[in-house]
């Protein structure tokens, strides 16, 4: 598994399909995260630019937080990570659960 690795690559792919690299992260400290962001950081854990610990000791994010936005990605994708949609997003999922 990539987690296990010492050597971590030097970008991934970004949620819109673009390199990216440690620079091109949010700063760390960030606080307002919009739907892009979230979707970047994502990525960066996925593609093993970044650790989950490495996030959420860099955003100060809680792992609960973190692993939020990685199953709403899973499931919906970046529209999912939208905090005024997030109950309709919720409904779909569960629905299409059911068949």
């Amino acid at each position: 598994m990539i987690e296990n690795q010492k050597i971590k690559p030097a970008q991934v792919v970004g949620p819109l399909g673009e390199p990216l690299t440690l620079d091109d992260l949010p700063a760390p400290g960030t606080t307002r995260w919009v739907v892009r962001r979230k979707a970047e950081v994502v990525a960066a854990v996925n593609g093993g630019l970044l650790t989950v610990d490495e996030v959420c000791d860099r955003y100060s994010l809680s792992l609960e937080e973190f692993a939020s936005w990685q199953r709403a990605v899973d499931r919906s994708g970046m529209p999912g990570l939208r905090v005024t949609r997030i109950q309709h997003y919720r409904d779909l999922y569960e629905r299409q659960q059911k068949y």
